[in-house]
C-alpha cells in the first residue's frame, strides 16, 4: 500500500482530472476563457479543486464550492476572493494558519492541523450545484475523509457543506442514519468515535457584508473548535 500522503496526492490527482458534471466542466472552461477585467492577465486554473492541507490533520473544513473568480481561477479553494480574506485572517488569528491572506497557490500559506476542502470542486454556475452534482462529488468528500487517520472534527461552512458532512458521517457511520442535524451557526453535534460536527454560516461576501457573520463570531467559533480537538484528544 502507498504511503498516506502519496495516496493523498493520488486522491488530488484524481480530483483535478475529473470530468463527471459536463455541466461545471463547461462553465469553469468558460470563465477560466473569459475571465474577469480585473484578471485579464491572468491564466486561470480552471479545474476541479483539490484538497488543501495535510491528511495528518484533526480537522476537516468543509466549504461548498469554489468562487468562479477565487478558488477556479487560483486553484486552491479560499483563495483569492473575499471569502478567502475573511475565513484566512480568522484561521490565522486561532493559530489554525501561518498568515491572514491567501492570494494564490504558491504565497507561502500553510494549515496548522487543519485540511480544507468543498463539498463541489467546481465553480457552479449562481454558486448552485444541482442535487446530481452534489452526488457527484460526494465520494472525493468520503475518500478525503478515509485518508486521515486523525480526524476529529468537521467544520462545515454553510448549509450544504453542512449536508455533505452529515451524508460522509451516515456512509461512515460517525452518525447513525435516522439523525439530521439542524442547520444552526455555531451548533455542534457529537460524531461516533470522539468526533464532533461543528456548523457556521459561509463566509461569502453577502453575509460578511451584512454582519449575519462577524469576524468575531467565526474566531469564537474557531476557538471552540480548537477546545473540542483538544477534548477529542484527551479521551
Amino acid at each position: 500500500m502507498l504511503p498516506l500522503v502519496n495516496q493523498w496526492e493520488t486522491l488530488n490527482e484524481q480530483i483535478v482530472n475529473c470530468e463527471r458534471c459536463a455541466r461545471l466542466r463547461d462553465y469553469c472552461q468558460q470563465v477560466a476563457q473569459t475571465k474577469r477585467r480585473a484578471f485579464q492577465g491572468e491564466v486561470y486554473w480552471g479545474k476541479p479543486i483539490p484538497n488543501f492541507g495535510s491528511p495528518s490533520a484533526r480537522l476537516l473544513i468543509v466549504g461548498l464550492a469554489p468562487a468562479a473568480h477565487g478558488g477556479n481561477r487560483t486553484g486552491r479553494l479560499f483563495t483569492g476572493d473575499a471569502s478567502g480574506d475573511f475565513l484566512f485572517d480568522a484561521l490565522h488569528e486561532t493559530g489554525f494558519c501561518n498568515q491572514p491572506t491567501s492570494t494564490h497557490r504558491n504565497d507561502g500559506l500553510v494549515l496548522h492541523d487543519c485540511a480544507i476542502c468543498s463539498a463541489v470542486r467546481c465553480a457552479p454556475p449562481d454558486n448552485k450545484p444541482t442535487p446530481e452534482e452534489r452526488a457527484q462529488c460526494l465520494p472525493f468528500l468520503v475518500q478525503t475523509v478515509r485518508l486521515m487517520p486523525n480526524l476529529k472534527g468537521f467544520l462545515a461552512l454553510g448549509q450544504l457543506a453542512m449536508e455533505a458532512c452529515v451524508a460522509v458521517a451516515h456512509t461512515e457511520g460517525f452518525l447513525p442514519s435516522g439523525l439530521r442535524p439542524k442547520f444552526e451557526h455555531g451548533a455542534f453535534y457529537p460524531l461516533e468515535g470522539g468526533r464532533f460536527l461543528a456548523v457556521s454560516y459561509h463566509p461569502s461576501a453577502r453575509n460578511t457584508y451584512t454582519k449575519l457573520l462577524t469576524k468575531p463570531m467565526m474566531v469564537a467559533l474557531l476557538n471552540q473548535v480548537r477546545r473540542q480537538l483538544d477534548e477529542c484528544e484527551g479521551r
